[in-house]
């Protein structure tokens, strides 16, 4: 099997796992490689994401492994042996590496949630928003890779569509909603569109107003990926570099806990609602 150049995010993550189940048998990759009947460099290449592993291969080390897990030993066998090429693969070469691993993670996704206190989640985002918010870059962008970003982050949102749309929360501060990104008119057509979209049954917007004691902040933009099982669940958050991918069960429980402290602070549904359609008067 040939070496992949460019792993995916989904590839390696598959391969932490391995690792991880690897380490918490106590086996070293030498003594993983000498039960598989394979080399200690197969063990590495498959762990870091190089190299796919088939099914039967992948039961196998679950097994050496002592995992009992079937619903994740079931999980990581479907990552496996996936393979389809979703749509973000036409921007494969066009875009950063980034934005196709966050369209699959998406895509791959139970359920997601999004905390936003600075832009309107982007899945929420009317194409004049998100061009506007691209236009801002430094350095500028050039034309062509402008509509790219944009034509990437409207098919972003063909996951909230269609018959078995993703169950999505919106936990977003008043400042996202007031924060004119372009102009007046752009900004009352995109708490329009939020208000829209809030009106459907799998998608939950939640504001955190201004006034409110108690709020320090979520420190940047976040997004909570449901995997299949809860060890194969996923955070995005905003980063220098990009969007940096968190998946150690310490840090998940971390998020996980400030998600349940933001949804308890934020407003509820029908009053978030409300709240945004004051804004829109404001305006």
């Amino acid at each position: 099997m040939a070496l992949r150049r460019e792993p995916t995010a989904r590839q390696m993550r598959l391969g932490v796992e391995l690792r991880r189940l690897r380490e918490a048998a106590g086996l070293s990759g030498r003594e993983a490689a000498a039960l598989l009947g394979v080399s200690s460099v197969q063990i590495n290449q498959i762990e870091s994401g190089l190299s796919g592993v088939s099914e039967k291969r992948l039961r196998q080390l679950a097994a050496h492994y002592v995992c009992t897990d079937e619903e994740l030993i079931s999980a990581l066998v479907a990552m496996a042996t996936d393979r389809a090429r979703g749509w973000w693969e036409e921007y494969r070469g066009l875009l950063p590496t980034s934005f196709l691993d966050l369209s699959e993670l998406e895509h791959r996704a139970t359920s997601l949630w999004e905390v936003q206190v600075l832009y309107v989640p982007g899945l929420l985002q009317t194409e004049e928003y998100a061009r506007a918010v691209f236009s801002y870059r430094i350095p500028e962008l050039q034309d062509k890779e402008l509509e790219l970003r944009v034509r990437h982050r409207m098919q972003r949102k063909s996951i909230l569509e269609g018959a078995a749309p993703t169950p999505y929360v919106a936990i977003v501060h008043e400042a996202a909603l007031r924060i004119r990104v372009s102009d007046r008119a752009v900004s009352l057509r995109q708490l329009a569109r939020v208000l829209e979209l809030s009106e459907a049954a799998h998608i939950t917007v939640r504001v955190i107003p201004f006034d409110l004691d108690g709020f320090a902040g979520a420190a940047s933009a976040v997004t909570y990926a449901a995997g299949a099982v809860p060890k194969l669940d996923t955070v995005v958050r905003d980063a220098p570099q990009g969007a940096d991918f968190v998946d150690s069960e310490a840090q998940l429980d971390t998020f996980r806990t400030l998600l349940r402290r933001l949804e308890a602070l934020s407003l509820a549904p029908g009053r978030s609602r409300d709240f945004i359609h004051k804004l829109t008067k404001e305006l």
